[in-house]
């Protein structure tokens, strides 16, 4: 009879131990520090810091993970250099092309129409004015003017450099020429063989030439 009151009195305490586990709490911490990370209100003040904001500026010459430091400067030299020597190191294809559609579709139609004829719906309904169309022979737009543009913005255009990657900005810029092209006429041009051993990958281009634009700052 005793023996079955302990093992009864047993079981009642392994079964109340079991219902206070919580499955998604661990029960025992060695390590707490390792567990209970200390956490920081944005913006709040705490001694920790230098100067006791925890919203620090970043430290000089740091640039955002994805981005190198874009060789020209924004001013109209910087502009005219880009327009005569920044070159597009996407590869043309079809499928470089249709992403650059969608990009522009979501960025620039609405300004610049459809068509990239100055047209979009903004400037229809007068929200904008002075939409030039990309064949305008005063602006004379090439592949590096167009990214220089979208980098920094022109006059009532902002930029676009913290909305799209560098990749997308050129694929975007693959699209804008092709738009150009129709608007005086020009037959379309022909794509790259994106199966050609000779013929590198977006990432690839960009990383090369992200390469290039990180010597020619540091020169």
């Amino acid at each position: 009879m005793r023996n079955s009151i302990q093992i009864l009195g047993s079981l009642v305490m392994l079964v109340l131990l079991a219902s206070c586990q919580d499955k998604d709490y661990r029960n025992y911490q060695y390590m707490p520090n390792m567990y209970e990370e200390v956490s920081y209100e944005t913006y709040g003040n705490y001694d920790v810091f230098p100067n006791g904001m925890e919203a620090m500026l970043p430290a000089e010459g740091s640039v955002s993970r994805g981005w190198m430091p874009y060789g020209y400067e924004d001013s109209t030299e910087g502009y005219e250099a880009a327009k005569a020597n920044l070159k597009n190191p996407v590869p043309y294809t079809e499928d470089n092309l249709n992403e650059g559609k969608a990009l522009y579709t979501i960025y620039c139609a609405i300004c610049h129409g459809d068509k990239g004829d100055g047209k979009g719906t903004l400037a229809k309904r007068e929200k904008i004015l002075g939409v030039p169309a990309y064949n305008d022979q005063g602006r004379a737009i090439t592949e590096g003017s167009i990214y220089h543009v979208t980098y920094y913005g022109l006059n009532t255009m902002g930029s676009y450099a913290s909305q799209t990657t560098e990749k997308e900005l050129w694929l975007i810029n693959h699209y804008v020429l092709d738009l150009k092209d129709a608007l005086d006429g020009k037959p379309k041009r022909a794509f790259e063989n994106a199966d050609s051993s000779e013929t590198v990958t977006t990432d690839e281009a960009v990383e090369e030439h992200q390469m290039t634009e990180e010597a020619q700052t540091e020169e």
